[in-house]
């Protein structure tokens, strides 16, 4: 197993390197229109960001998902985590997700 290089940021849903020239974002673990506008954010990978709100509304983030253990936890997102951990850190999804249920 290669050594990970500490300059290289790690996602915090995935846990996959996440390399410069990968679209990144930030997470703010409690939506900022439900009062996390100050709060606690995380470094995700675009691609993981986008499934976290594809699956889950700003309430249930607010309420219940608002650490990354209980996003890990989520069956849509844990199934999620486990196809693109078999996928390149630099992997861009080429269309989007299926949205979740309303």
């Amino acid at each position: 197993m290669p050594i990970p290089d500490p300059d290289i940021p790690i996602c915090a849903l995935c846990g996959r390197p996440i390399p410069p020239d990968v679209p990144q974002s930030l997470h703010h673990l409690i939506p900022r229109a439900k009062g996390g506008k100050k709060g606690p954010v995380v470094l995700l990978h675009h691609i993981c960001h986008k499934e976290i709100h594809a699956s889950l509304t700003e309430t249930e983030l607010a309420r219940r998902f608002n650490t990354i253990a209980a996003l890990q936890q989520h069956p849509r997102l844990a199934k999620f985590i486990d196809w693109v951990a078999k996928r390149p850190p630099g992997f861009l999804s080429r269309s989007p997700g299926k949205a979740r249920p309303r």
